[in-house]
């Protein structure tokens, strides 16, 4: 059922791409990875909050939010088609696209909301553009995908290409993510200190 928006931001769709296995961690499955008390699955989830729909583009896994789960296909076949495998299943005009490795994003979804752009994406303080925490029109997204055609091993920056993509300032390390050990721990110890 969707979740009524009381809130001043556009109504929105999520996407979290939540795939099975990740290489710098060992094969283990990330999105179960606790970060201060919860699954790094879980506070993606409370990050989009406010979607009438969340898309889940992975394996099920056990969450006490109400969530439409798919699977990119091929499987494995990488962030774009993850993309297209959720926009598939979402329906707002907006949607959000989120890695589920980012425990600290929750802040910077009501801005890139706000960005009211074809595309506005966080960017970190170092200006490297995280196109997995970023707010599409839903027209734009499917009219990239269509030019992509097949987005099975596309990169990120290939569906972009073209688009006038807004930055919005990561002014609180909201993109800091756990795709390595050493990343998880700070993550951790970030949490812990943070209280969060």
């Amino acid at each position: 059922m969707p979740v009524p928006n009381t809130s001043a931001e556009p109504a929105f769709d999520a996407i979290v791409v939540a795939g099975a296995r990740s290489a710098r961690l060992d094969g283990v499955d990330k999105a179960l990875l606790d970060v201060g008390g919860l699954t790094l699955l879980d506070r993606a989830l409370r990050a989009v909050r406010g979607a009438r729909r969340v898309v889940v583009v992975g394996p099920a896994r056990p969450t006490a939010d109400e969530v439409r789960w798919c699977e990119e296909d091929p499987a494995g076949g990488g962030p774009v088609a993850a993309f297209a495998a959720g926009l598939a299943a979402a329906d707002s005009d907006v949607v959000v696209l989120l890695a589920v490795d980012l425990p600290f994003v929750a802040p910077a979804i009501p801005r890139l909301l706000a960005a009211a752009a074809d595309l506005a994406v966080l960017v970190d303080a170092t200006g490297r553009v995280n196109y997995l925490a970023s707010a599409w029109r839903r027209d734009v997204a499917e009219a990239r995908l269509e030019a992509i055609g097949d987005p099975a091993g596309a990169s990120m920056r290939a569906l972009v290409g073209g688009v006038a993509a807004v930055g919005v300032d990561d002014v609180g390390g909201w993109s800091d993510d756990c795709d390595t050990w050493d990343s998880l721990e700070a993550a951790r110890t970030r949490a812990a200190q943070e209280g969060s």
